[in-house]
Formats: structure tokens, C-alpha cells, sequence
């Protein structure tokens, strides 16, 4: 039996309404799984994490990227554009620098 989490769904979503390659989810959801380990993250702040991996993935896998603007709207403007900035250089560093 195969089980969804709620988060999974709404990945999904955003990747649909994106029209991103399944490549690019792929990727997103093993940029959160190689993040958190090393950074735990609070509940609320999960959503964040996510729209920047996904960001991170689509600048590696798709030809054309999303702007910055396009996740914060489907975030629902939970962040500010810096706030989204800053956590792609936060993100990538941690999960590029050896352990």
C-alpha cells in the first residue's frame, strides 16, 4: 500500500501547476531529505525549505526556471523575496559542503 503525506500532495501540486519535469520533484525531495539531517527545521519553516529546494532543482533540471516571485506567490507570500534568496545560499551551502 502506497501512502501520501500531505506534504508529498502539495509538492505535487506545485510541481504540476509549474509543469516541471518529474526529474525536478526527484530532485526536490532529495535536496529536503539531504537538508534536514543536518539542519532541523521547525514545522512552520518546512514550507520554506521546500520552495527552495525546489527552486535549487529547477535551476539543475529545467530549461526554463521559475522566477523567484512565482514561489512566493505560491506560498501564499509567506516570505519576502530576500527571505527566499537567503535560504537558496543557506541550502546550497549545507548541502554541497562535505559532512
Amino acid at each position: 500500500m502506497f501512502i501520501t503525506t500531505y506534504d508529498e500532495k502539495k509538492k505535487k501540486q506545485v510541481h504540476y501547476k509549474f509543469e516541471l519535469m518529474e526529474e525536478t520533484l526527484y530532485l526536490t525531495v532529495n535536496l529536503v531529505d539531504r537538508f534536514l539531517p543536518r539542519r532541523p527545521v521547525v514545522r512552520k519553516n518546512l514550507q520554506h525549505v521546500g520552495i527552495t529546494a525546489m527552486l535549487l532543482a529547477c535551476k539543475y533540471e529545467e530549461v526554463t526556471v521559475p522566477i523567484v516571485n512565482d514561489f512566493i506567490v505560491i506560498s501564499d507570500e509567506a516570505y519576502t523575496r530576500s527571505e527566499v534568496l537567503d535560504m537558496v545560499t543557506n541550502e546550497h551551502n549545507f548541502i554541497y559542503l562535505p559532512y
